[in-house]
């Protein structure tokens, strides 16, 4: 399957050196546009079917991009990139599946790219989805909430209940369910899908590689840049520390 992109990018060179390795990391991606502007990328989506996936800067000549999302409804992944990171939280705000500092990195866009595609898999309309989701909160209803996960090992099929999970985490680029009583299987979800099914309430995603469940944090430290460690169980097999620009809203999840 072909999936169309679109770059929303001010510095010529920049934009051309991305087309060229995000078609060499994934040849299914074509990209049918290079925009340099929010009045030129406003126009031409007004005028052009959506894409699948947006790369977009947010410093461009005549403002943050964030400004395109008052004036289009963007219903497609997006891609940030930028010199700067103070950004970060506002660009996941606005259907952002990660955020690329530059100079981007090849292994970064990749990973990028792989959530993207993993994103799309199985895919019916996300953002449909969250809206559901924030109309179902806003009324009280929590039935919307995941309860469940269907996960295979060996030759058995096993339910197990979302109250039995203690985090998620990514682990050479697989996604895997780690239950209170350590016991691990891998699923077909991206952390960012597990996001949208879970209750925001008892799961937070702290980093690129961990989404956590309330109860199995077991100690937390303060960390250099204003960042917390956390100590969890059962315990994880690398370091989780939440990311600079989660550790805001992350304390805001805990004092609830």
């Amino acid at each position: 399957m072909n999936y169309k992109a679109l770059i929303i990018e001010d510095e010529p060179a920049a934009a051309r050196r991305l087309e060229k390795i995000v078609v060499e990391c994934e040849p299914s991606i074509k990209v049918t546009g290079i925009l340099d502007s929010i009045k030129s990328s406003v126009e031409w989506l007004n005028s052009n079917p959506m894409p699948d996936v947006i790369f977009l800067d947010i410093n461009l000549g005549d403002g943050l991009s964030f400004a395109i999302f008052e004036k289009v409804e963007i219903t497609c992944s997006v891609i940030f990139t930028t010199a700067f990171d103070e950004y970060a939280i506002r660009a996941f705000r606005h259907n952002g599946i990660d955020y690329l500092l530059k100079p981007i990195k090849i292994d970064e866009l990749k990973f990028s790219i792989h959530k993207f595609l993993q994103q799309q898999i199985g895919r019916e309309n996300t953002i449909q989805n969250n809206i559901r989701q924030l109309m179902g909160s806003l009324s009280g209803n929590t039935d919307q909430w995941k309860k469940r996960f269907i996960v295979n090992f060996g030759d058995k099929i096993k339910a197990i209940e979302t109250t039995d999970v203690a985090y998620f985490m990514i682990l050479e680029k697989n996604i895997f369910l780690v239950t209170h009583n350590n016991e691990s299987f891998g699923i077909n979800y991206s952390l960012e899908q597990l996001e949208e099914m879970l209750n925001p309430d008892e799961f937070f995603r702290v980093n690129r590689k961990f989404l956590i469940r309330f109860a199995a944090i077991k100690s937390m430290w303060s960390y250099s840049r204003s960042r917390v460690k956390l100590e969890l169980n059962p315990a994880a097999p690398d370091d989780v520390i939440v990311s600079t620009e989660r550790s805001t809203a992350f304390k805001e999840w805990l004092n609830k």
